[in-house]
């Protein structure tokens, strides 16, 4: 189990979050959060003042992933938040020692929604054939 953390710009949040959803991950959380990486200081004036713009606006995910979704994960990230451009963001991938699902009890992969990569990704692209 891997916990994803994704800082990426806002402008590029619905592509990844349809992404994200094509490759079968559904269990996001969404963060409005500020920083800076790679980018030059931005210097806007405002009346007569010079004011220089330290950090940038980005938005956090973060997903708690089992194996066969971490690297289908980490490709959705990356090809819908690529603009080319210092600031695209960055990609964080921790190892997970425990997951507890609350309502049930249920713990590590079992609370992981879903843990089959294959099948949801098949639903996903609406090629799941139902067996009779």
């Amino acid at each position: 189990m891997k916990l994803i953390t994704c800082i990426i710009r806002p402008e590029r949040l619905a592509a990844v979050k349809e992404a994200l959803f094509r490759a079968g991950v559904t269990g996001i959380t969404i963060s409005r959060v500020s920083g800076h990486g790679g980018e030059r200081e931005v210097v806007e004036h405002y009346r007569t003042s010079a004011l220089v713009l330290e950090f940038r606006d980005k938005v956090k995910l973060e997903m708690a992933c089992s194996e066969p979704f971490v690297e289908p994960t980490i490709e959705a990230i990356t090809s819908a938040a690529r603009t080319g451009q210092v600031g695209d963001g960055k990609i964080f991938v921790q190892p997970l020692d425990r997951v507890v699902r609350i309502r049930t009890g249920e713990r590590d992969n079992a609370a992981l929604t879903p843990v089959t990569a294959d099948e949801v990704q098949r639903k996903a692209q609406g090629t799941l054939v139902a067996v009779s």
